[in-house]
């Protein structure tokens, strides 16, 4: 019975203990919750070395903390099924799916484009704007803040994605005219309009809490991307959108790597951060 409770104690603890430590990345391993695993295995062998009925109220501060999470909306045995998930699809069930278009040879401009139209949405970017900022940290903060000891800022801007993802609404411009909306008046019209303005918004949004941003061009449509850092840093956001958006699980995260620079895909047409692009007709990268 008591080596029983000491595997419960072990499956609820060692999610929480991961939840302090760095990202840990062996290659393309993430071991940070196997080492957290360890750790807790370590510590509930200590308790039955020392006396082994200290297991008991071991296990009961372990269940009683989750409990008490669970009703406080805090980390709760929800999340520690969910970062178990995590690690397997992380490990084993995601790959990487690098874009191999003509973006890796002229990154900056691809093919000709009317110049109307990347003038017109790079003057339309705004993440000065208080209505942007204000809204931008409101959002930040709705999901995901029992992980920011694990994954610090990412959580905020996978946040502020998940509410913009989940809140957008297509309504097409005139037939006449393309009309680009600026991030404040997407913002105050309740989320509503086509994929330039839903760019605009996305891209002002992230740049207003520290998020480096682009929108990428392409026939058809735009999209904004996000910027990831080097290969350690895109592997720790990586991680994040595994575990974070796994319902249905992340199989495949695709991605642009130029010169060792990692950007993901944060298109309202994906599931989630780094989904499939709609085509790889690249016209032109737009960032301030």
């Amino acid at each position: 019975m008591l080596n029983l409770l000491s595997l419960l104690t072990i499956l609820p603890l060692a999610p929480y203990i991961n939840r302090y430590l760095p990202t840990i990345q062996v290659r393309d391993w993430h071991i940070d919750l196997i080492l957290s695993i360890l750790i807790a295995f370590l510590f509930t062998r200590l308790l039955l070395w020392l006396f082994k009925p200290l297991i008991i109220p071991a296990f009961v501060l372990v269940a009683g903390i989750m409990i008490f999470n669970s009703w406080s909306g805090r980390y709760s045995f929800s999340n520690v099924l969910n970062d178990y998930k995590g690690m397997v699809q992380g490990n084993w069930g995601t790959r990487d799916k690098k874009q191999l278009d003509i973006l890796s040879f002229y990154p900056r401009r691809v093919e000709s484009y009317v110049d109307k139209t990347v003038r017109g949405i790079r003057e339309k970017i705004n993440f000065k704007d208080s209505t942007v900022r204000n809204f931008s940290v409101q959002h930040s903060l709705d999901y995901y803040d029992e992980y920011w000891p694990k994954y610090g800022k990412i959580v905020r801007y996978l946040s502020l994605y998940r509410y913009m993802r989940e809140n957008f609404k297509y309504v097409n411009d005139s037939q006449r005219d393309e009309y680009f909306a600026t991030p404040m008046e997407t913002i105050r019209n309740g989320l509503g309009g086509d994929c330039d303005d839903h760019s605009l918004l996305v891209t002002s949004c992230l740049q207003s809490i520290g998020a480096r941003t682009r929108i990428v061009l392409i026939r058809g449509h735009a999209y904004p991307e996000l910027y990831c850092g080097n290969e350690q840093e895109f592997e720790m956001i990586k991680q994040a959108i595994v575990t974070l958006f796994n319902n249905p699980p992340v199989k495949e995260l695709y991605y642009h790597e130029m010169k060792g620079e990692y950007w993901i895909n944060l298109d309202y047409t994906a599931r989630h951060p780094g989904g499939p692009y709609l085509n790889d007709k690249v016209y032109a990268l737009i960032e301030l």
